[in-house]
């Protein structure tokens, strides 16, 4: 009975996969522009002429924030199990701070946290 509830959810998972990559060419528009496939970068304007060289900044924010959300998701697992690590479990949180510490220092060197 196993082996049939586990044939049923890989069937399950293989038909939503097989719906998220049909439903987008039945449901996407048909008719395109070249306004619509020129590529552009985010928060600039696709029709307007290049200013000169792209800031960026955006990318250094994009950056810092998907570092805080992988320390977050690295640190709540060990905040459960904390007791059951004891202190090599505290030092090694430590060390993995401290690395992520030297990553907030060098982008806070460079200049990459100020907002101008």
């Amino acid at each position: 009975m196993e082996h049939v509830t586990l044939l049923m959810v890989f069937g399950l998972a293989l038909l939503v996969a097989g719906a998220m990559m049909w439903l987008p060419t039945l449901l996407a528009p048909r008719r395109t522009s070249a306004a619509k496939v020129e590529p552009f970068e985010c928060g600039k304007d696709p029709l307007a002429l290049p200013e000169g060289r792209f800031a960026i900044k955006f990318s250094t924010v994009a950056i810092f924030f998907i570092i805080f959300d992988i320390e977050v998701m690295l640190i709540f697992p060990w905040a459960v199990q904390v007791r059951a690590l004891g202190w090599t479990g505290y030092l090694a949180m430590l060390v993995f701070l401290g690395v992520l510490m030297l990553g907030f220092l060098y982008m806070w060197k460079k200049g990459g946290l100020e907002w101008d």
